[in-house]
């Protein structure tokens, strides 16, 4: 399995194969974002766009972004989509994580279902605070 960022110039070309993956994240964003949103991101700011791949199928796609606070700097994963994650997580975590710390990052952040914690429950994930909606009435 190779994992790789898509440069900005090639997403155009990428997307067909990665459509479905962020239409299925983007029902994780309850009516926030959807695919055509993401793909604008990409395209429109400074977010990077990873792939992970074999023998010509991309099996995952993630959406990142530097996002630097008044006292740290962070890689935001804010999208993650595929099929077979098993096969890809791996390789693609050593691959962020070289990235963010390339780019002085201190940590990978990320929000998502709560089913995201068993995946990275031997990655040294840990839950630091939920995200809570409430209705206004």
């Amino acid at each position: 399995m190779q994992v790789s960022v898509v440069l900005p110039e090639y997403i155009e070309l990428v997307w067909p194969n990665i459509e479905q993956y962020m239409i299925g994240a983007a029902q994780y964003t309850y009516n926030r974002f959807n695919a055509d949103d993401i793909k604008k991101g990409l395209i429109n700011s400074p977010q990077q766009l990873w792939i992970a791949y074999d023998e010509g199928e991309i099996y995952g796609a993630v959406v990142t972004e530097i996002i630097e606070y008044p006292q740290i700097t962070t890689l935001m994963m804010h999208f993650t989509g595929g099929q077979k994650l098993p096969r890809w997580k791996q390789p693609m975590l050593k691959l962020l994580q070289r990235f963010a710390k390339d780019h002085n990052c201190n940590i990978i952040e990320s929000y998502g279902r709560p089913g995201w914690g068993k995946v990275f429950k031997n990655d040294g994930y840990k839950e630091v605070f939920k995200f809570y909606e409430l209705p206004v009435e």
